[in-house]
């Protein structure tokens, strides 16, 4: 089928993004064979590349660019990585970074030879990937393994959307998660620059990470003096934003803690009530852009749902204690009721 339709070596580039994919590839010695030699000895230009891509999903001839040695004089502040048929815009894009002092790394001409190491080194050599998203963009199996690579080796991503009517969809919306994008089509040219320039002003991925942990260390350092008094207590109600703040940070919850610096107890219920019976989808993205803007990160999903469990628990609590006071003895020596339908019968 291969020999027939030369169009299905790119079919199976797009599939080897799987994992299980890759291990049924790999377990085939005579198409391994094959693409090996189409490697070699292919004359078209272009199947060399599609061949090149299904070699490095499959980690074959696959470097560890990351050990290369680089000097300063071959690093780039940016990377922009685009579908060639947005070459005007993404153009316009590089000529207004250079004119203030950026320098960047772009394909205009299309790499040949073995665009895949091209592409690693240029990620590799760069602080910062733009991703210029489009549907050619998420159809091209070039952009994906660019994509793919940028986020494997923790660059800062920051994508840009360039076409209209176009919402990121499939692997490019699972990849890009929570990032808030800058819409080049919604906005001027030149307020749509300058929203990307706030975005490149701001951390990198590694340096967040860095702060994030030394943030949260400092809390949990901090902790008895600036949190928790000796004694939680017992009744979520009654907490304070003090008390909220030691629950959370004592429980590894930082981004969280950062989110609800201004909620005492009660607002914690309600806060778990809106999650639990509004639009999660929604909240979501509200609870993404409030963290957004606060610290420059994206929420945890899992951070998220170790939060409702914990107040699953305090629920819980609540819950017990409020059935324990209702059916406290009162000074009559009989028991309160605990519904007021039952006082009535």
């Amino acid at each position: 089928m291969c020999d027939e339709y030369p169009i299905t070596f790119d079919i199976l580039w797009a599939l080897s993004f799987n994992q299980d994919i890759q291990q049924q590839l790999r377990s085939n010695a005579s198409f391994m064979s094959k693409l090996s030699h189409l490697e070699k000895e292919c004359d078209n230009e272009q199947m060399r590349k599609i061949t090149h891509g299904l070699l490095w999903n499959l980690e074959i001839n696959h470097e560890d660019h990351s050990k290369s040695e680089i000097n300063d004089r071959d690093t780039f502040d940016i990377m922009i990585s685009y579908s060639h048929k947005d070459k005007i815009f993404c153009q316009q894009i590089y000529e207004e970074l250079t004119k203030s002092g950026y320098r960047v790394w772009i394909d205009f001409d299309q790499m040949h030879g073995n665009v895949m190491d091209a592409m690693a080194q240029a990620i590799e050599r760069s602080h910062t990937v733009i991703i210029c998203m489009s549907e050619e963009y998420r159809k091209s199996n070039y952009c994906r393994a660019e994509a793919h690579y940028a986020f494997q080796r923790q660059r800062k991503i920051v994508p840009v959307l360039l076409q209209k009517h176009y919402k990121p969809d499939r692997w490019l919306l699972f990849l890009i998660g929570q990032l808030l994008y800058i819409d080049f089509i919604k906005y001027e040219f030149s307020r749509a620059m300058e929203m990307l320039f706030k975005e490149l002003k701001g951390t990198s991925i590694a340096e967040t990470n860095l702060v994030a942990i030394q943030l949260k260390q400092d809390a949990i350092d901090t902790l008895p003096k600036l949190y928790v008094s000796p004694i939680l207590p017992k009744n979520i109600l009654d907490w304070t934003q003090t008390d909220v703040q030691g629950w959370l940070v004592g429980h590894n919850l930082i981004q969280m803690s950062y989110l609800l610096t201004e909620c005492n107890g009660r607002s914690l219920l309600y806060l778990d009530d809106y999650i639990r019976n509004g639009d999660i989808n929604q909240i979501l993205i509200l609870l993404q852009e409030d963290l957004f803007r606060r610290t420059g990160q994206t929420l945890s999903l899992i951070e998220l749902s170790c939060f409702r469990s914990l107040m699953d628990e305090q629920k819980q609590i609540l819950e017990s204690d409020i059935s324990t006071r209702a059916t406290r003895p009162n000074n009559n020596g009989d028991e309160k009721q605990c519904f007021v339908g039952c006082r009535i019968m």
